[in-house]
């Protein structure tokens, strides 16, 4: 399996399968003398643990990150940094009755067809667990942003829809996104959202999300006009997430409904045209590819859980007409611990963009 790795100056190659015996990645161009530990990774492995709530895989697994590489008297060399975190909390066994057949909506059939083999056992690298180790690389990839760029960046992510339950953006706070499971920021939506999930879990389905995040401070220039364009990688990036279906920038689809003269940013000035004021934010903080300075703003779409205990019209390896329902422990959700990691592939692009940008330009 190739196309395991993401990033150009600030490269990230992750390996491991949910049920194998560790995850990993090795994180390559980070620059030398930034203070690193795993202090600076685990609180954001914490965010995205599995277990930590009902509304969520019951799969317990403290994620403990240790870093073999790349820190010497907690200074980063320059070299790679290789990230673990072993598996603990493995339960193969539940997957037995699908090692044969195929669930709907999931990328077993799709593997096979591939590569002629697949891991059953909760998905093998096509399973969120992978994610984890995307979580460990944001972490890092924030310390670079943090110590050359300065503490200003701020990127936050929150779940703005469950179904087609959608937050009141009028009561938008982001202190809230801490405050309940699902990194809602309409205090609001809170209970709706917990009685929507409950009754899905009754039924032994799932449901998809939408995910927004949110880069503040990022400064002007980074990205590239044609095929290194900022928003593209962005794209890509969370399209790369596991069980993401759709990505948009800033006004995203709702483009198409705008006049010219709608979606159009003004701008003012504020006594220097390197410090322009816009009026609006429609371009989601890049133009032409580049970075404008405004808030950055992307968001994806996450689909059902495609292992249910409802049964599916499916095949098996041997191409016998089946149901298919899948025992375990799966997310009603799996958007809800999306958001932590649509936050850390956001910082990893702008560590790489920042790197490139600076390779440059200077």
């Amino acid at each position: 399996m190739s196309e395991n790795s993401f990033g150009r100056l600030f490269r990230v190659t992750t390996w491991g399968e949910s049920h194998g015996p560790a995850i990993g990645c090795v994180i390559d161009g980070c620059p030398p003398r930034l203070k690193l530990s795993e202090n600076d990774i685990q609180p954001w492995l914490d965010k995205r643990r599995p277990g930590q709530s009902k509304y969520t895989t019951q799969r317990r697994e403290p994620d403990q990150v240790k870093i073999l590489s790349g820190v010497f008297e907690g200074q980063t060399t320059g070299t790679p940094i290789s990230l673990l975190i072993e598996n603990t909390d493995q339960r193969s066994k539940d997957y037995g009755d699908i090692a044969q057949s195929y669930r709907p909506g999931h990328a077993d059939i799709a593997y096979d067809l591939k590569y002629g083999i697949r891991d059953y056992r909760g998905g093998g690298r096509s399973s969120a667990r992978e994610t984890a180790m995307r979580v460990a690389a944001g972490a890092v990839a924030r310390v670079i942003l943090r110590e050359l760029i300065g503490p200003q960046l701020i990127i936050r992510g929150a779940l703005t829809a469950i179904g087609s339950q959608h937050v009141d953006r009028e009561l938008w706070d982001w202190s809230q996104t801490h405050k309940n499971p699902f990194w809602c920021p309409d205090v609001t939506s809170v209970e709706r959202w917990a009685q929507q999930l409950d009754a899905i879990r009754k039924e032994g389905s799932s449901i998809g999300a939408l995910v927004e995040v949110v880069a503040e401070n990022v400064p002007a220039g980074l990205g590239a006009p044609i095929y290194g364009k900022l928003d593209a990688e962005i794209a890509s990036a969370l399209m790369g997430i596991n069980g993401v279906k759709a990505v948009e920038i800033g006004e995203g689809f709702g483009v198409v409904a705008l006049k010219g003269q709608e979606n159009a940013d003004p701008i003012r000035s504020e006594g220097s045209a390197t410090h322009p004021k816009f009026l609006s934010n429609h371009a989601g903080g890049i133009l032409g590819g580049i970075s404008t300075g405004q808030p950055i703003v992307s968001r994806m779409a996450v689909k059902p859980t495609s292992s249910i205990l409802v049964p599916v019209p499916s095949i098996n390896a041997v191409g016998q007409e089946v149901d298919v329902m899948t025992k375990g422990r799966h997310d009603p959700c799996i958007g809800i611990r999306a958001v932590p990691v649509a936050e850390a592939m956001i910082a990893c692009i702008l560590a790489d963009h920042f790197l490139r940008n600076r390779a440059q330009c200077g």
